[in-house]
């Protein structure tokens, strides 16, 4: 496996993680619909949320969330539509990404609640 997908995988995991610990329940992690693929679907409250992980070694270049550009928030709400009629789910949807930076020393998350809205 590539370096930068075992690092992406990492972030993924810590993410996971992450939600867990505040008590989000994981339904799923990298469901994929087609060329759609959600990182990690989970329920929060009454609230399904959709959590798009982007995972660096720096922030040199910015921070990782910046990576979710209009098109790539289009793959996730299709994905995310996909994901609701599969399951016969009737939950309203959260949009959130998080933020992974994992460097020798050690790693950094950010999650951004809400992060974009369906149109």
């Amino acid at each position: 496996m590539a370096q930068h997908n075992e690092l992406g995988k990492r972030g993924e995991l810590l993410a996971r993680k992450f939600l867990e610990n505040l008590g989000y329940q994981i339904l799923d992690t990298n469901w994929r619909h087609e060329k759609d693929e959600l990182d990690i679907v989970a329920i929060d409250g009454e609230l399904l949320v959709i959590a798009e992980v982007k995972t660096r070694s720096t922030d040199h270049f910015g921070d990782p969330s910046e990576a979710v550009n209009t098109a790539k928030e289009q793959f996730l709400i299709r994905g995310a539509e996909a994901y609701l009629e599969s399951k016969k789910f009737d939950y309203e949807i959260r949009f959130d990404i998080i933020s992974v930076i994992i460097t020798g020393n050690g790693h950094r998350i950010e999650h951004i609640i809400d992060a974009f809205y369906p149109e």
